[in-house]
């Protein structure tokens, strides 16, 4: 294989195997113990006590055969052999997430302070058994075929196996030009960089399955984006965040396979998918494409319904960002609602509001009715049949989840066949009033049965005053109050102990994203670190959070405040 002789010339490391064995820190790459990236088992002090493997990904498929780095139509593999380019001018850290590196990296905090760590993140340095990778895939954007896309601004650096037998493939989003490129420079600013750290590590600790973030670096570098796509160019700084995920693979992974004709290379594709990650499939199941597809399905629902119940909106849901591990990946124009509005779009080239929030579902349904579409040549007749049927469950699946977090939302225990009224009574009321969406769910967890029935709202419940002028706030509050009456066994002072386990006090608003933006334009990085913390406990009201207004109402600019899909 070609890229095997390039490994040892390609090391640009300082001390490598030889100085880890000695060190007893980690065996030696060619140590008969654990494989590159299955050590070490302790938290290492240092990177060169540390090591990724490809061997994964390389192995098992054919990689593109042209080894030089340009634009072109790539065929016949599943990689591109290609590395970053390093930043040309000085790098700085402006965050790391400790749990990311201590508890999936086996890497102690202390080793963010060495100039190893900033060369590596910022992908200066190629560590040992890393060969990175560029994902050739296409997909459907805004509903039509792009064909080719793929990685044109990541590079795929690696797989870790951690201390707890979890695979971690890593990657460095905005580390340089790939053949994926097409008309892109390779390179991700700053702006969009910190949004995308903070917002990763922000969904996980609020439950959703999402990709994480280790690392945010930024640099002098200049990269020129057309902003809000208005002709106004504007000098940014380019960033890069060192991102996380059991695996990168997404619809438009199958998507350019199918397209292409590559059947041999779709199944092997497929099989590989499921063989590491959907342990529950027998390999041996002639129906195992059925069953990966029916997982794959009921797992969607699942993650839109779980972005529906903290308010959350993608902004991009194409195809090629559609994990097939049913993740949050690639963030670019997301936004978290504040006064709720089913029409909510955060991205401002979305001029069809094809991807607005209240159309989530639907479009999830689009993308899986692709994904069936690149499964359908490896089906027989009778497959292919109830492949539909299970497409056609999708539905169901999505309105019973979307159910069962708004009930939990609420307090509501066992079951009443007005529940589904008394939810969408709420939500509408919330719409007319523009009421904040997440204080609202915070604060009808926070105020008591008591106060509720006597309609008495504290100044503090601002989201609940502004929902309480609406005209039928009254009605509403008698039937959710006789509806929490029947909850056996509960009490007032259990509910709003449970619903606060489940309503954030504190989610990534886009001022407050914004903000941090413009601080550490100006090399203050306090408050992307700031906001780090806070999301790291959504649910716990914390003085840092309640002094910096995360908790109040938002500021009047934060109204006009647009995202942008060009990052």
């Amino acid at each position: 294989m070609w890229w095997r002789p390039w490994l040892p010339a390609c090391l640009a490391w300082g001390c490598v195997a030889a100085l880890c064995g000695s060190r007893g820190l980690c065996p030696a790459p060619n140590a008969s113990s654990p494989e590159p990236g299955q050590c070490p088992r302790r938290r290492a002090a240092e990177l060169c006590a540390w090591a990724l493997s490809s061997d994964s990904l390389l192995d098992p498929f054919p990689v593109d055969e042209i080894q030089e780095n340009y634009v072109r139509n790539v065929r016949n593999c599943i990689f591109s052999v290609v590395y970053p380019t390093p930043f040309k001018s000085r790098v700085r850290l402006v965050a790391v997430s400790k749990e990311v590196l201590e508890n999936i990296l086996d890497l102690d905090i202390s080793v963010k302070g060495s100039s190893d760590f900033l060369e590596f993140v910022s992908g200066g340095k190629v560590i040992f058994g890393s060969v990175p990778l560029a994902h050739r895939y296409g997909g459907h954007q805004f509903g039509s075929w792009a064909g080719q896309l793929g990685d044109g601004r990541a590079h795929l650096i690696g797989v870790y196996t951690n201390r707890h037998g979890e695979r971690w493939e890593l990657q460095l989003k905005g580390s340089g030009k790939t053949p994926y490129s097409r008309n892109g420079d390779g390179r991700a600013v700053l702006r969009s960089s910190v949004r995308e750290f903070l917002c990763s590590e922000a969904m996980h600790y609020l439950g959703i399955p999402t990709s994480r973030a280790a690392s945010l670096v930024v640099s002098d570098d200049d990269v020129w984006r057309d902003q809000f796509y208005n002709g106004n160019i504007k000098k940014e700084r380019g960033a890069i965040v060192l991102r996380l995920a059991k695996l990168w693979f997404r619809i438009g992974s199958l998507e350019i396979l199918a397209h292409s004709g590559e059947l041999d290379l779709l199944r092997r594709l497929l099989d590989f998918i499921i063989q590491e990650h959907f342990p529950s499939i027998s390999m041996n199941d002639s129906n195992k494409y059925l069953e990966f597809f029916s997982t794959v399905v009921s797992e969607t629902a699942n993650l839109i319904s779980l972005w529906m119940s903290v308010g959350f909106a993608h902004g991009v849901c194409n195809t090629d960002n559609f994990s097939l591990l049913s993740i949050t990946i690639d963030y670019g124009p997301f936004g978290f609602m504040d006064s709720y509005d089913p029409n909510f779009v955060p991205n401002t080239s979305d001029d069809e509001r094809r991807y607005k929030i209240g159309n989530q579902a639907s479009v999830g349904l689009f993308n899986l009715s692709k994904l069936l579409q690149a499964l359908k040549p490896l089906l027989d007749p009778r497959q292919k049949q109830l492949a539909s049927q299970i497409l056609e469950g999708y539905g169901e699946h999505y309105h019973s989840r979307f159910t069962e977090l708004f009930k939990t939302k609420l307090g509501l225990l066992g079951e009443d066949e007005n529940d589904n009224y008394l939810i969408a009574f709420l939500l509408k009321i919330m719409e007319d009033t523009k009421a904040d969406f997440t204080m609202t769910f915070r604060e009808l967890s926070e105020i008591t049965a008591d106060q509720l029935k006597e309609l008495h709202i504290p100044e503090e419940f601002w989201a609940l005053q502004d929902l309480s002028k609406h005209k039928l706030f009254t009605e509403w509050v008698t039937m959710y109050l006789l509806r929490l009456h029947s909850n056996n066994g509960d009490s007032d002072a259990k509910r709003r102990v449970r619903m606060a386990t489940v309503n954030p006090r504190y989610i990534l608003r886009n001022w407050m994203a914004e903000s941090a933006v413009q601080k550490a334009n100006l090399n203050d990085f306090s408050e992307v670190q700031l906001l780090e913390q806070v999301l790291q406990h959504p649910f716990q009201r914390q003085e840092a959070a309640e002094r910096a207004g995360y908790s109040l109402r938002p500021p009047a600019w934060a109204r006009h405040l647009k995202v942008s899909c060009s990052s």
